[in-house]
């Protein structure tokens, strides 16, 4: 039966090429002129602020990644767009093609508002290979007017032949999935990647029930890849609120390569991602799947209320692939400024993506690793080395010999004990980000705060600080280790959200130590703690450590001496982006 379904799809995707699609040009609605008005900081239009490395189109608003994948030997990003203006309206998928994930070509769009079912807007989806080799991008349409009334549209390559997959057609019998009656019409999108499994493939759209206060994921199966149904039960929901943006893969623990989708067996585990529509974060709980009662049950029965994170910065509408070349699965996430929407439509441009970091289950089956990419490394010159530098309390030493506004920073500290751990107040135990908000960079503790300060000016009127902080809790062995990252005193630019960011980190530092690495690209600043174990992503948008003014410090405000075992520093070079 298997057998049949995937010749029948893929039959009938050659009759649909061979047919082609009607295709309408959609006249958008021209974004009013917004003037750039005198009180906005020259820094924020400044074209330094703008990243070196971070993937982004030369101009305007972006936001969610959809649909990446490999074909034919190029890597393949689509991303909400906006070709008018630099904030959220008119989207469409831009489309862009990558030899290595980081030297981008921009090509023509790829989806725009053409029929019925997505007359109003071409919202976010994602990609899914036939197992004839052939990819179909299912994705949201808006196709009322006046209110956002949400169903899902296919579109397929007109040209397989073309490893560009310049064109893309829908046919004519999108949309292909419609909200029953029982669902919130407003809140029923964002399909993920199908997958095959005894001869049905299946997807998951992220929704809502009881009145928005309850996320879930819908499942829809199909025989044929056209005529789909929803399996009476969701496949999970939780008391979240709305789950945009979900994504479901199989992971297996210690297993650094990527599963394919449809991937199975008696190790394989799954992990379920949803975005909160409330809180603007990327969650995610690790779990198992039963295929047969269509069912996802987190291994930790208190998953969904103490939420493990992607990132616990400015990381959200996150998506990941598997890369059949490196057999690797590759995760995307998007970042949004931390300025005004006056300060976007000065300067031209709003959104970035993070890099993207290669993710997989740790040893534990407790939780996700992630990593940049290994291509990013290939940007890396001009190294400069600390080693075995001893920092001693309330003291600080500069990294020098290289530019700092767009470097990679690895670095590992060694602590001679832990004895001097302050107690953690219970009452923040499962807040981080308030931790880091209580006990910041300038707030003396017994282990830390420690680690850099990026983005910094000759004066130390501007710095972001990535440090770690180290405490005890009571009736535990195991240290609580916090990551965060502090940029409250990161600009002197007035209206700016410089919230600080936090995770715990998931280690008993083994032999005291703790490594981080910190992605400093002008405007942002994206670290990995521990391997990859915590992950924050911050904007920022400093005043006086811009381009050669930028500097990078390593410092000590604990009670106890830390040791920079070693530290390696890289200039990163400007890869080719999008024409920009």
């Amino acid at each position: 039966m298997g057998a049949l379904v995937i010749r029948v799809a893929c039959a009938w995707l050659l009759l649909l090429q061979l047919t082609g699609a009607s295709h309408v040009v959609y006249n958008y609605k021209e974004l009013e002129t917004e003037a750039a008005t005198a009180n906005v900081p020259p820094s924020i239009v400044d074209p330094l602020l703008r990243t070196g490395y971070h993937f982004q189109p030369p101009k305007n608003w972006i936001n969610d990644p959809n649909a990446p994948m490999y074909y034919n030997g190029w890597y393949h990003f689509f991303y909400q767009y906006n070709p008018k203006g630099a904030v959220w309206e008119n989207i469409v998928w831009a489309h862009s093609v990558s030899r290595d994930l980081i030297n981008w070509e921009a090509l023509e769009t790829a989806i725009e508002p053409s029929i019925p079912g997505d007359k109003y807007g071409c919202w976010s989806g994602s990609a899914t290979t036939l197992p004839c080799g052939t990819p179909v991008i299912m994705y949201t349409g808006i196709n009322r007017p006046d209110v956002s009334y949400q169903v899902q549209n296919i579109a397929f390559p007109k040209n397989k032949s073309d490893p560009m997959l310049r064109e893309w057609v829908k046919p004519g019998h999108n949309p292909i999935i419609v909200p029953e009656a029982d669902i919130n019409a407003t809140q029923f999108r964002d399909p993920t990647t199908a997958w095959l499994s005894g001869g049905q493939w299946r997807l998951l759209i992220g929704s809502a029930a009881e009145g928005g206060s309850r996320g879930v994921a819908y499942v829809y199966r199909s025989r044929d890849f056209r005529r789909w149904r929803r399996v009476e039960r969701p496949l999970h929901s939780a008391a979240t609120g709305m789950w945009e943006c979900p994504d479901f893969y199989p992971v297996e623990a210690g297993y650094a390569d990527g599963l394919e989708a449809s991937a199975s067996g008696p190790k394989v585990k799954y992990v379920l991602k949803n975005s909160l529509d409330l809180r603007r974060y990327d969650y995610y709980t690790v779990g198992t799947y039963d295929e047969k009662a269509e069912r996802y049950v987190p291994d930790d029965a208190a998953g969904d209320e103490h939420h493990l994170r992607y990132d616990y910065g400015n990381f959200y509408a996150s998506k990941t692939f598997y890369d059949p070349a490196k057999k690797r699965r590759v995760l995307w996430g998007w970042a949004n400024e931390s300025d005004t929407r006056t300060h976007d439509v000065a300067k031209g441009w709003a959104g970035i993506q993070a890099i993207p970091r290669k993710v997989w289950l740790d040893f534990s089956g407790k939780q996700v690793l992630q990593w940049p990419i290994e291509e990013v490394e290939a940007l890396r010159h001009q190294p400069v080395t600390l080693k075995d530098k001893v920092i001693k309390p309330g003291k600080h030493v500069e990294v020098t010999g290289l530019q700092t506004a767009q470097a990679d920073v690895e670095v590992s500290f060694a602590l001679s004990s832990l004895e001097g751990a302050e107690t953690l107040d219970p009452a923040l135990a499962h807040d981080a980000e308030r931790l880091c908000g209580v006990k910041g960079a300038d707030v003396q503790g017994g282990i830390g705060p420690f680690g850099l300060w990026v983005l910094a000016s000759a004066d130390m009127q501007e710095r972001t600080a990535v440090f770690f902080r180290v405490f005890k809790a009571a009736g535990k062995d195991k240290p609580v280790v916090l990551m965060c990252t502090d940029p409250t005193k990161s600009s002197l630019n007035p209206d700016l959200y410089l919230p600080t960011f936090a995770g715990f980190v998931d280690t008993e530092l083994p032999d005291g130590k703790i490594s981080l690495r910190t992605l400093i690209d002008r405007s942002v600043v994206e670290s990995f703690g521990a391997g990859g174990k915590t992950c924050i992503l911050s904007r920022v948008y400093p005043s006086l450590a811009i381009d050669k003014n930028a500097h990078l410090y390593v410092f000590n405000n604990g009670k106890a001496d830390v040791k920079v075992s070693l530290l390696t520093a890289w200039q990163m070079k400007k890869p080719l982006m999008n024409g920009a």
